[in-house]
């Protein structure tokens, strides 16, 4: 791999990664598009494969999270098509 691919991997990811409980995390749609599949599909494999997963793959935010991840990143009202 060369520099110049790795600039272009980190600058594809790094608007992905977003931080909760201090924890940096990249959301299942983020992921989903770095392996250019649809969300669904990519939890789908995931449920069909938790004991490949580590424990802390994964975790639900909360309501509370989800409202100040939205003012964060501009995301819609779920009932505009946003995220859930």
């Amino acid at each position: 791999m060369t520099d110049a691919t790795k600039l272009i991997l980190v600058d594809q990811i790094e608007p992905l990664i977003h931080e909760i409980r201090g924890q940096k995390v990249v959301f299942d749609s983020g992921l989903a598009a770095l392996y250019g599949v649809p969300t669904k599909v990519l939890n789908q494999a995931i449920q069909r494969n938790l004991d490949r997963f580590p424990p802390d793959f994964r975790f639900q935010v909360t309501e509370s999270e989800m409202e100040t991840l939205r003012s964060q990143i501009v995301t819609s009202n779920v009932g505009r098509g946003g995220r859930r």
